[in-house]
């Protein structure tokens, strides 16, 4: 056979098993380009409210398609730049230049949660799979939700959100929807803030409280529902409960009606 009819053999041989390098892996034979996804997270964890990015990088797309399925119900969400459901919060933030067709859901919903696959249409086909979760975190304020306080005690709140699979948040403070300021003129205002593995304890402290400091106190972070408490500054005892005398008045209570039993009993 001629030299160059066995030229032409190999290059025949080597161009039909080109697909045997990879299928979407980082082999690349003679002309042939393939495709491959980079290295990037297969689980992302966010809470409600939060917006989620789902990352999908594609090596060599050339004129290849990237769609992102939604597994549950195999729901093309968006193709290339071009999204194929109704719900605005999903959008896919493209750039050929970085390789990138990420998959962006604002405002995450509990039923946003679950698997999403970023395909392309190579032959055969190949995708990535990303977990989302979401979770339902509420911030927590201690204690009861209404609070009667004496004027010129202090206010003493403490704000607890458990963060589970989320770093520490920041917390912010409203009065009457208003973020607190602790270095305005009224003074006395001060934040002691404790960040850890399970999450962030914030403690405020008003000295000197004064009737214009009641009304409602909430504990906000970007990552949680906030809570709230309702604060009544009063002149006198309130005679359900204040702050830092209510819990004795109801066991006085408990224990008197105790003394009346045994003594009722004693008697009979």
């Amino acid at each position: 056979m001629p030299i160059c009819s066995l030229r032409l053999f190999f290059l025949a041989f080597f161009h039909l098993n080109d697909d045997t390098f990879g299928k979407g892996e980082k082999s690349q034979r003679g002309t042939k380009k393939t495709y491959f996804f980079k290295d990037t997270p297969q689980k992302l964890t966010v809470a409600i409210g939060q917006a989620a990015v789902l990352l999908c990088r594609v090596k060599n797309l050339g004129n290849r398609t990237v769609s992102w399925i939604r597994k549950r119900d195999l729901h093309i969400l968006t193709s290339m730049s071009v999204t194929y459901t109704s719900d605005a919060r999903f959008t896919v933030v493209g750039n050929p230049e970085t390789d990138d067709w990420n998959l962006r859901i604002d405002y995450v919903q509990p039923r946003d949660a679950g698997i999403y696959e970023c395909q392309v249409n190579t032959e055969p086909k190949i995708y990535r799979a990303v977990a989302l979760k979401v979770l339902d975190i509420q911030a927590r304020i201690t204690g009861h939700q209404e609070l009667y306080i004496r004027k010129g005690s202090t206010i003493s709140l403490t704000c607890i959100i458990e963060l589970q699979d989320l770093p520490p948040s920041n917390v912010t403070w409203y009065h009457a929807g208003v973020v607190i300021d602790f270095d305005g003129p009224r003074g006395g205002v001060s934040l002691e803030t404790e960040k850890g593995k399970s999450g962030t304890t914030s403690k405020l402290l008003i000295t000197r409280a004064q009737l214009n400091d009641s009304g409602n106190y909430t504990c906000a972070s970007s990552k949680v529902t906030p809570a709230s408490v309702m604060v009544h500054v009063l002149n006198g005892e309130h005679p359900a409960a204040m702050q830092h005398g209510g819990t004795g008045d109801v066991n006085r209570r408990l224990v008197l009606l105790v003394l009346i039993f045994l003594v009722d009993t004693m008697f009979r």
